[in-house]
């Protein structure tokens, strides 16, 4: 059973310092929020209010699909964007009031792709103070190798990336792996494969792989990317480039991205009542025959 549905309840004179943790990584975890970067009183206030609903919302997500359990070991798979940097923070955040013990080992994937900076998210890996793997596969020369001139590298890529992470997990003994994708993510998501494929389907929170060892856990999925976006301005982190591929952002998920970057401007809350859509599924109004046995509806369950 999760713990953290209500951990964010807990009072501050009940956390402790996690033993767990080196003294680097303890000191970090206590000072993560970005009230910590900013002198104006008024915006350490606005800084530290965004931070804490973040945290909330990690939590509420942690607790609602039982993320993360006793003993777990997890790897933070960091990208080097925005979104991994601010899951890493937040875990470890969570990690140094939570009531189980858990470890984070934060992992990068080097694909090799000519003048990427990774020094720079091995510098502030050690200022986090966590262990951490930092393995070079050679994901680009690969994908020169194998796809066609003229088409995206996207697809391997990706492929090639999540099973290195699956490997690293399997080969240190972790059991959970730990990846940035936030609300937006998920409804881009659901709207590609419902535009593109004619599947309802989407980024679920959390999954077990194919080979049924290892468990993918999502986060940040009652995040906006906005806030993640004001929160890696705040905390200035080292970003890694993109497109040093050669290839730009997937155009359709770009699209997609857009579309709900428009809603936000016109009906502010609409994003965030397609996400709830998600978890308020009615097969009987849908026409899944898998789902609902529509031949037999006489004899069998009512329509709801």
């Amino acid at each position: 059973m999760s713990v953290f549905l209500h951990l964010n309840r807990q009072k501050k004179s009940n956390m402790q310092n996690d033993t767990s943790l080196s003294k680097e990584a303890d000191i970090y975890g206590r000072n993560v929020s970005p009230y910590f970067n900013l002198a104006d009183k008024q915006e350490k206030y606005k800084a530290d209010k965004l931070y804490k609903r973040l945290r909330r919302k990690v939590g509420h997500a942690i607790g609602d699909y039982g993320m993360i359990e006793e003993n777990d070991k997890i790897i933070v798979a960091m990208s080097g964007g925005k979104d991994s940097y601010a899951l890493l923070d937040m875990l470890l955040s969570l990690k140094r009031s939570a009531p189980i013990p858990f470890t984070l080992i934060p992992v990068h994937v080097d694909p090799g792709f000519p003048n990427a900076p990774t020094y720079l998210l091995e510098e502030h890996l050690k200022k986090v103070g966590l262990e951490y793997i930092i393995e070079k596969y050679p994901i680009y020369d690969l994908c020169k190798e194998k796809i066609p001139a003229g088409q995206p590298y996207c697809p391997l890529c990706s492929r090639l990336r999540r099973g290195k992470i699956y490997g690293i997990a399997r080969e240190i003994g972790a059991n959970k792996i730990a990846l940035g994708h936030h609300k937006d993510d998920v409804l881009a998501t659901f709207f590609l494969n419902l535009f593109y494929s004619g599947i309802i389907k989407s980024m679920p929170p959390i999954l077990r792989t194919d080979k049924d060892d290892l468990t993918v856990i999502r986060p940040l999925v009652y995040c906006r990317e906005r806030d993640l976006k004001t929160l890696a301005k705040l905390k200035q982190y080292p970003l890694l480039p993109k497109g040093l591929c050669g290839w730009g952002e997937d155009q359709q998920r770009a699209n997609m991205a857009k579309m709900i970057r428009e809603w936000d401007k016109t009906n502010p809350k609409r994003a965030d009542i397609a996400f709830k859509a998600l978890g308020n599924v009615i097969p009987s109004h849908l026409y899944d025959k898998n789902l609902f046995d529509f031949s037999n509806i006489s004899d069998g369950p009512k329509v709801k």
